[in-house]
């Protein structure tokens, strides 16, 4: 698998870059690198505790959001134009450098 690069700015604005593998989602990615995301259903868009914004700059190269997603973040928290759930966002070497702000959750 080739390795890409995925930007996060953290809760506090803190920018990171890590390594991401093509194929994984961005919600693995995060979590494996330690940021604050619960991902509590592990993926399955059942819940929206991997809650992203994608930046603005990315936002029409990122796969259409569909339907069950729509739902879920309706139950997420501060959702703007630009939120997706990071489980819904798969790495390819077309979003190597793609850039997410970490969403607020809640305790």
């Amino acid at each position: 698998m080739k390795t890409l690069t995925l930007n996060v700015t953290n809760l506090d604005g803190t920018d990171h870059a890590v390594e991401a593998l093509a194929g994984w989602q961005v919600m693995e990615i995060l979590r494996d690198h330690g940021f604050p995301i619960k991902a509590e259903c592990g993926g399955a868009c059942c819940c929206a505790t991997c809650h992203v914004y994608v930046a603005p700059d990315w936002v029409d190269r990122v796969n259409p959001m569909g339907e069950d997603e729509e739902v879920m973040l309706d139950s997420a928290m501060d959702v703007r134009e630009n939120s997706r759930l990071s489980c819904q966002i798969v790495m390819t070497e077309a979003l190597d450098g793609l850039h997410v702000i970490i969403a607020p959750n809640p305790e």
